[in-house]
Parts: C-alpha cells; structure tokens; sequence
C-alpha cells in the first residue's frame, strides 16, 4: 500500500511513494519510503534489519495476516499443542529403542527374515484397525473434535508404552507389538480428521490451506527438536531401565496435561449435541444465549464420565435421552397410533416427528428436510426432554414453548457463534443459507435414517392415510 504526492518547484522531488504492510487497514507499519527527484531516486527503509528477519522468519509458520486472519484460540491452542508434540517425539525415541532391541536389533541370533516378518505383522493390523475404527466412528469425528482430539493422543500414549514394554516380554512379543500398532492406528485417524475440522475452525478468511501448511511447519520444528533431545535423551538413559521409565512417564504425563490444556483453549463456533444442550438449559433458565467461550468452559472433553458428575449435572445432560434419526422399520404398532395422533395436531407444520419412549426422545426426520429442520426437531426434542419431569402434557407445552421461543433463541444463538444478525421474524426461512455453518456440525447421536419408503406394505399404507403424499412418497 503506498501514498505519494508531487510538489511544485524544481527543487523539491517529483513524487513520493511510500510502502505500508500490515495484516489489514487498521494494523498497518510503514516498511519504506521512495522519493524521486528530477535526476535521482531515493529508498528510506524503516526499521531494524533484525525487525525484517524475525518478520521473514514468522511468515513461515504462521498464517498470513496472522492474527486477524485466524480466531482468538489459535494461538493458545498452537503452543499447547506444540508441547504436547514436543513430548511425544522425545517418547517416540525411548520407545522405538525399546522396540528394536525386542525384536532382536544387535544380537546375533535374530534373523532379517524374522524381524521383517513381525515389522510386517506390526504394519498389516495397524493400517486394519485404521479401517475398521474409520468404519465406526469416521462419521462422529469433527462434531466432537475436542474429545476424539484427547482420545488420539491417549492411544497414541498407549501404543508408545506397549511398545516400551515389549521387550519385557519376548514370549507375548507379536501380540503387544500389534496392539501398540493397532493403538497408534485410531491415533493417525482421529488426530488427522480432527485437525481438519479445527482448521476450518481457525480459518476467519478462507485461509484452511495456508493454516495447514504453517502448523505443518510448527509441526516440523518440534519433530526435530523432539528427535534431537530423545536422542540424547537415549543415549543417557541407555543401559538404565528405571532411567528410561521415569522418563518416559514424567513426559508421558505432561503430553496428557499439554492436550488437555490445549482443547480447553478451543472455543467452537459450531453446535454438538452436548453445546446445544448446554445452550438451550441456559437459555430456558436465563432467556439468554451462552456464548462459544462459555460453552467451552463447560463443556465436556473426556469421553467416559464418571457416575458422580452425571448425578449431579443430570438436569443440563438432556442429549442423552435424544436419538436423532430413527429408523421407520423399527416403529411398533403402539408408537404408530401415538403418532398418527400426535402428528395431526401438533406437528403438521413441521417436517420431523417426535415419540417419547421409555424416557426417550426419538426423533424422525422427513426426507425433504434442511439442516435448520433437522436443528430445529433436534431442539425440539430436547425442549421435550427438559419438561419431561414437570408436566404431563410435554408436547403441547414444548409445541407452545418452541412457537414462541425458538426464533428469538436461534436468532441470539446465531449471532453470538457467527456475527451474522438473523432476526426473529425471518429465522426460521433465512437459518439454512446464512447461518449453514453454525448448524452443520449437529451431532447425530445414531445415522439418520428419513422418513422414506419402507419394505413393509402395510406400514407405507398406514402412514399414506396419516400424513398424506407430502410424507410418504408411494406407489404400488
């Protein structure tokens, strides 16, 4: 950016330009000044060549127009998790020394063929268990990023002291090798997928791609300074087993209080189903929306809770009694008439279904609907769930308190997680393309599974007379 001007008379210059960097309008520096005269040109640079160095130096591993180009977390959560990768290279030496001396590096009794054989072996059942765990739980990983991101690196600590332990014992040595392998598996698969979708979270200017290429450079950095420490950090220790297990504890405990610290940082701008319980209680309580930050302080990262916790937190813990997506084959003659109904006159305008069973919310949702549909039936059921307790009549009452709440709850909801004001009256038309992002990531707690055609004749009959052709697209 530069700014110039030419003044009159001969001896002063003829124009001058000067040059202004910065990450936008508000954040700029002047970096040089040009002048030219009748019969010469000047270049003033201002600041230090040291200034230029550190600036050239940081433009490799970090975003450009760093920091307005990403969110507030992105920084706490890169030196965390630079810690915690810091730590892990240093534990990767102590455990790949213990490895190879299990399957018999430097003793003259170990053949190449055997030690190919188990290192195969090792390979084969962790590129499988990567399979098999993206079968089952590919689907789950961006909604609870902050989760699968701990559970990663936790197995990632498993594998590392299975391997640690192997040469203990030489007998059972293919089994721990291959579950230390399958364990570092769900590691690559979780810790890989969960970082795309903090990308993308990070990312303020369609900037994923340069965010991803500088953390690879981060990452590069504490790889090399890992491997030089663990190094020494071997050489030192050789020969010293309690040496090596203290260790590798000590850092193993840091690596776990580094990732902790870091996805305690994160502030999510989209809703799961735990975020979207936590907003819709405070917002049923208060009449006001928690923002991501305070969400984030409540939310949970671990994924086992303990009974006390749930004891306590019951009330504000009402995803637990959602199922999302329910399969139509599974109805029962009895749910079919509480439907038929429930949907004549409570949810005619609407295009999902809720039946309660046994302390559950089930959800069905209609094939034509939008992600704000699917948001909407998702809080709906959790309105259900919260008024469970008080009332007998929790569909009438949820039916009333979703008419004249949720607007105004989506509306405040969307501009705290977005910036995008969307106002009450055109909430419920506008949510899908203004605010798509903010109601992507709804975590569903089973696939969903829509209102479609089903092998069974006469539960296609019976549906077509309740809903109508909208619901139940037939023929014969």
């Amino acid at each position: 950016m530069g700014g110039g001007g030419v003044e009159a008379g001969s001896s002063g210059p003829l124009i001058t330009v000067e040059e202004w960097r910065g990450s936008s309008s508000t954040k700029l520096f002047r970096t040089a000044t040009l002048t030219a005269h009748p019969s010469s040109l000047s270049l003033h640079k201002w600041g230090s060549r040291w200034r230029e160095l550190w600036r050239k130096i940081l433009e490799a591993f970090v975003p450009e127009g760093f920091p307005s180009s990403v969110t507030t977390d992105y920084l706490p959560f890169q030196f965390w998790d630079s810690l915690q990768g810091l730590s892990t290279y240093i534990r990767s030496m102590l455990s790949t020394q213990a490895l190879l001396s299990a399957i018999g590096v430097g003793e003259k009794s170990a053949t190449v063929i055997g030690a190919t054989f188990q290192w195969f072996l090792r390979d084969f059942t962790g590129m499988l268990g990567g399979i098999l765990f993206t079968f089952y739980q590919g689907s789950n990983l961006d909604s609870n990023a902050k989760m699968w991101r701990l559970v990663a690196d936790f197995m990632n600590d498993l594998g590392m002291l299975l391997d640690l332990v192997s040469p203990l014992f030489p007998s059972a040595l293919i089994v721990i090798v291959c579950l230390g392998s399958l364990s570092r598996s769900f590691t690559g698969v979780a810790s890989g997928a969960t970082r795309a979708a903090l990308t993308q979270h990070f990312s303020l200017e369609n900037n994923a791609a340069d965010i991803s290429a500088k953390e690879g450079s981060q990452e590069t950095v504490a790889t090399m300074v890992g491997m030089a420490i663990g190094m020494l950090l071997a050489h030192i220790t050789r020969g010293h087993p309690l040496a090596v297990w203290i260790s590798f504890l000590f850092l193993t405990v840091f690596h776990m209080f580094a990732n902790y610290m870091a996805v305690r940082c994160l502030s999510l701008t989209t809703l799961n189903n735990e975020r979207s319980s936590l907003l819709l209680h405070h917002f049923m309580e208060t009449g006001q929306v928690l923002t991501p930050k305070q969400i984030s302080r409540m939310e949970h990262v671990f994924p086992v809770w303990g009974s006390s916790w749930n004891s306590r937190n019951n009330s504000i813990l009402l995803h637990k009694k959602i199922c999302l997506g329910v399969k139509v084959s599974s109805l029962k003659h009895s749910d079919m008439v509480e439907l038929s109904v429930s949907a004549s006159s409570l949810y005619m305008k609407v295009k999902y279904l809720l039946l309660e069973k046994k302390g559950v919310i089930n959800v069905i949702i209609h094939k034509h609907s939008t992600p704000a549909d699917i948001l909407q039936s998702f809080i709906h059921a959790l309105v259900i769930a919260s008024l469970m307790d008080k009332s007998k009549a929790v569909h009438t009452e949820s039916r009333l308190w979703i008419d004249e709440n949720y607007p105004v709850f989506v509306a405040k909801a969307a501009y705290l997680f977005t910036g995008i004001p969307c106002h009450a009256i055109q909430c419920n038309s506008e949510l899908n393309e203004s605010n798509s992002r903010f109601i992507r990531e709804l975590s569903l707690s089973s696939e969903i599974e829509i209102v479609k055609d089903v092998p069974l004749k006469i539960i296609l009959l019976l549906f077509r007379l309740i809903f109508s052709k909208n619901w139940i697209p037939y023929s014969e």
